[in-house]
């Protein structure tokens, strides 16, 4: 037990990596915090209306669509660490103004759009810049465990922000909330500076006019030609517009479906985040790429574990089917990460990993709307099956395809546990 720990939370010896972590859990938590609130806020503003829940998530994460790739061309530009420094510097000021409109009751709806704009280019610029960063920190033969620990960073902090959120709001209401997220938030700066830059494992930066011939085309152009990094990519932009808006999709369930509080709504993201734990901590062991089949089995799992949440028809139920539903989120999402980082040229990291991001994130303007119109005309339970049936179909279409194109066949095992698996081993 003691050698497996030790092998699953290896990158935490490298001092830049523990460093960066604990910055990134302490933000974490209060930004999961500040996401309910938001929520609970928007709800209060609007008269608990879905379709503002999608206009904010649209408005949050608009410009990553529009900003994400041009920030990965910054990452493949310049010293990653600065950029990071510079984002969360004015990620903590807007989370500081917000507050301040919160706590002195000066806050509208608009309000809340624009903050969740703002904040949008914040992420656009610190993500794929932070996604890049990972590989500087502890090299290629830890980028896996790292990679899987950020992960387990992430939901960890997702499932201690909401419950301590939901009993936060029902003890003091959403103003101290917000707070709390702007001091949080400057532990990555502390930590960003703390940093020995000696000990990052990156190659100097190239001469200016070699940085400045660093297209966004050219990424694009890169991945196009690696149907292996492709392949990931197109799954995963179609689960995550319809299906990967949990944020939305279970505050209305919340509310609207089974009447309940903050609290109570806290509990549905802390189930989903407890799942995405275990999810992340699962790959935490992994040295290789992870092959095309365990990307696409996971995404079969998610998508086949949302559509059960969508269907189920009692508050306890979707408590307990949100634990496998994270676990398999998470567990796809950090594979296909992973299948992706490792099959990627340094050159083109920063720009490959903004496009990664612009999947993963940016899709959520096109869906979000148009999920919080179904939830709130069709119900809320509608709108998760509907978006998991849509990840279904993707995942198995995808799969099909790889299958043909590989030649290999798909079998089922019962004994000695039952088990699908692929009789070709070349990809």
């Amino acid at each position: 037990m003691q050698a497996k720990l030790s092998t699953m939370f290896q990158s935490l010896q490298v001092r830049n990596y523990r460093l960066f972590a604990s910055g990134q859990l302490i933000k974490l938590i209060g930004v999961w915090m500040m996401f309910i609130a938001q929520d609970w806020l928007v709800l209060e503003l609007s008269d608990n209306s879905a379709t503002a829940l999608g206009v904010v998530t649209a408005c949050q994460f608009t410009p990553v669509l529009l900003l994400t790739l041009f920030s990965g061309r910054l990452a493949d530009r310049y010293d990653k660490r600065v950029l990071l420094f510079a984002a969360n510097t004015f990620w903590t000021v807007l989370a500081l103004v917000m507050s301040l409109l919160v706590l002195t009751d000066l806050v509208r709806l608009w309000h809340v759009f624009a903050f969740a704009a703002l904040l949008g280019v914040a992420n656009a610029v610190e993500t794929p810049v932070r996604q890049a960063f990972v590989s500087e920190l502890v090299g290629t033969p830890l980028l896996p465990n790292a990679l899987s620990l950020n992960a387990a960073v992430f939901n960890s902090a997702r499932i201690v922000g909401p419950a301590v959120a939901g009993l936060a709001i029902a003890a003091f209401d959403v103003g101290p909330v917000f707070l709390f997220t702007a001091v949080s938030s400057i532990a990555p700066l502390v930590n960003v500076v703390r940093m020995r830059t000696a000990e990052l494992q990156r190659d100097a930066l190239p001469p200016r006019d070699e940085r400045a011939s660093a297209k966004v085309v050219d990424g694009l152009r890169y991945v196009w030609r690696r149907p292996d990094l492709l392949l990931p990519m197109a799954v995963m932009s179609v689960i995550g517009m319809s299906l990967f808006n949990f944020q939305l999709t279970l505050a209305a369930l919340a509310k609207t479906v089974f009447n309940t509080g903050a609290a109570s709504f806290g509990l549905f993201s802390t189930a989903l985040a407890v799942g995405a734990l275990g999810g992340a901590l699962s790959g935490t062991g992994r040295r290789s790429r992870p092959s095309v089949w365990l990307v696409l089995g996971a995404a079969v799992g998610c998508a086949s574990f949302g559509t059960l949440v969508g269907f189920a028809s009692t508050y306890w139920l979707v408590v307990a089917l949100l634990v496998p539903t994270g676990f398999f989120m998470v567990f796809f999402a950090q594979a296909a990460n992973q299948r992706v980082q490792l099959g990627v040229d340094a050159a083109f990291r920063g720009r490959v990993m903004a496009l990664w991001v612009l999947v993963f994130l940016g899709t959520n303007p096109v869906g979000a709307p148009l999920i919080g119109w179904v939830a709130e005309h069709f119900g809320a339970g509608a709108s998760i099956w509907m978006g998991g049936l849509i990840s279904l179909a993707t995942a198995l279409i995808a799969l099909t395809w790889q299958l043909r194109r590989s030649g290999a066949r798909l079998r089922f095992r019962v004994l000695p546990m039952p088990r699908f698996y692929v009789t070709s081993t070349d990809c």
